[in-house]
């Protein structure tokens, strides 16, 4: 997954529950950021190590209200349920819906898991199937080089420039206009420009992050796949 270091500046405080590969991955690059993190698991070692990462890392003993308060997760603006158990998972989004948490993201293990997270209004998350889908993307074409999912409807993409918008402006390419795809930001000589004016010329290598519907975008992809000599 890819970041602009943004969560830094909206200076948002997370908290990570669970500390098994996929927790664990997420603290290294929450850390990486620097945002204002609280990370809890049951396993000593892991918390042993993620102290090396964020001294806000903690063993918790359960996932009752009581642990989760104490544990300081009810501070926290987002908190992020890593849990692998169902029963565990289902447990600790009631109880953090309870506590006024503002927003909670909750992994699934199943459609049926999702659903009832979803009913108990957190934000859910499927990493197995999401990775899945992204590397069958990339196999789709080798333009497309990653993208994330922000809703339903909403995604963005990050794709290596077509060859045929290789010395063309942002005006020329007209991408919102064509497949209602909006550029907000482009890797352009190893920098990253987030001010996309329309006289903007695309260079060959270039990396675009596109956001839009991903009907749209496989669109697009199809399109610049077909213009290939």
């Amino acid at each position: 997954m890819f970041n602009f270091h943004s969560a830094a500046k909206q200076n948002v405080s997370y908290g990570i529950l669970g500390t098994d590969r996929f927790g664990y991955t997420l603290v290294e690059e929450l850390a990486e950021s620097g945002v204002d993190l609280l990370v809890a698991g049951k396993t000593s070692a892991d918390i042993k190590e993620l102290r090396n990462i964020t001294e806000n890392a903690q063993i918790i003993r359960d996932y009752s209200k009581t642990a989760l308060k104490d544990a300081g997760f009810k501070n926290c603006d987002v908190v992020i349920v890593c849990l692998e158990d169902m029963t565990d998972s289902i447990l600790a989004t009631l109880n953090l819906g309870n506590m006024g948490v503002k927003k909670i993201i909750s992994r699934a293990s199943s459609t049926e898991h999702g659903e009832i997270l979803e009913k108990l209004g957190a934000e859910v998350i499927y990493p197995e199937r999401d990775m899945a889908v992204r590397l069958a993307s990339r196999f789709k074409s080798n333009l497309i080089l990653d993208f994330v999912q922000l809703n339903e409807v909403l995604s963005i993409f990050k794709a290596q420039i077509p060859d045929v918008l290789a010395g063309k402006t942002v005006l020329e390419t007209s991408l919102r206009r064509s497949f209602d795809l909006n550029i907000i930001a482009v890797v352009q000589n190893g920098k990253l420009i987030e001010r996309i004016r329309p006289d903007m010329t695309f260079q060959q290598g270039d990396v675009l992050f596109l956001s839009g519907r991903k009907e749209d975008f496989s669109r697009f992809i199809r399109w610049a796949d077909s213009q290939k000599k």
